[in-house]
């Protein structure tokens, strides 16, 4: 029995892990770039969350689709008024990153001055606490987070490779100047990026949120550990991603369980760079784009 609750939590926060690493897929696929912003964009999306579900009062299903509209807009904001900028100055790479942290630290602290510091408990979405799984009881919506992490991982791969957009992402992150000739707005296709993979983000933290509670610190954690799983999967891989944030989820509760919680970080972190050192392209194969 003790088996089987380990391996659902495992795929719980693996399942979060592989959303938040579909984030970094999906802006690495279609624009070449990074971005360390992810875990936070959970946290805020989780903080939403809580203030239309459990403020407003309104439907979960409503929440959701608010929660994932404001995140859009939020990260397609911050690229037209940030990193395109930066772009356009010609900036190192390097740069980029370092504003996505910066980035981070600015959510983390407005999240702080807005909701407090204390961990606020988001309402359950389904009446019934607890379901009977292969013999042991556990939360609805921790079954309804691994559905919904499936679904966005299938969604974005058919987005990314059988629509005309996704098709366009892909040509502008690979070669913008060719893209430009063939008529594809770069600039709108890597904005709708980034605003794509802040609402995946927030989709993670707003079903995170009735598991773990919502919190200032929730997605700073997670954010590394689904850039982890992004690279164990295979960078820009959407099936990687989840497959990635299963694996390191596992190894994790496992851990946690037969060893000792106090080594789940050393040990998933040394899975990490075992892959890099053993099989850099992860476990789909996916390589790196070059210029």
């Amino acid at each position: 029995m003790m088996l089987i609750q380990v391996v659902i939590s495992g795929l719980v926060i693996g399942c979060v892990y592989g959303l938040i690493a579909l984030g970094y897929s999906l802006i690495y696929k279609a624009s070449g770039l990074m971005s360390f912003a992810q875990g936070d964009m959970l946290t805020l999306g989780a903080f939403l969350g809580y203030s239309f579900y459990g403020i407003f009062k309104l439907p979960f299903v409503i929440s959701l689709v608010c929660v994932v509209l404001c995140m859009f807009f939020l990260g397609l904001f911050l690229e037209k008024a940030i990193i395109r900028t930066l772009l356009k100055n010609h900036v190192l790479p390097v740069y980029i990153v370092l504003a996505t942290i910066a980035i981070s630290y600015i959510i983390q602290n407005a999240a702080m001055l807005i909701w407090g510091t204390q961990t606020l408990s988001f309402p359950q979405i389904f009446p019934i606490p607890l379901v009977g799984v292969l013999g042991v009881k556990v939360q609805p919506e921790a079954l309804f987070c691994i559905l919904m992490s499936l679904v966005c991982m299938v969604a974005l791969h058919i987005f990314m490779k059988y629509t005309r957009f996704g098709t366009a992402m892909r040509a502008a992150a690979m070669d913008a100047t060719a893209a430009r000739a063939c008529g594809i707005n770069v600039s709108f296709s890597t904005g709708v990026t980034w605003g794509l993979s802040a609402g995946v983000a927030a989709t993670g933290g707003i079903l995170l949120g009735p598991i773990y509670g919502v919190y200032t610190m929730l997605g700073a954690i997670i954010g590394r550990k689904g850039f982890s799983s992004a690279v164990i999967g295979g960078f820009g891989n959407m099936y990687g991603a989840i497959v990635g944030g299963i694996l390191l989820g596992l190894v994790e509760t496992c851990t946690s369980a037969y060893i000792s919680s106090a080594y789940k970080d050393i040990i998933s972190y040394s899975v990490l760079l075992l892959f890099l050192f053993v099989k850099p392209t992860g476990l789909f194969n996916e390589q790196a784009l070059t210029d």
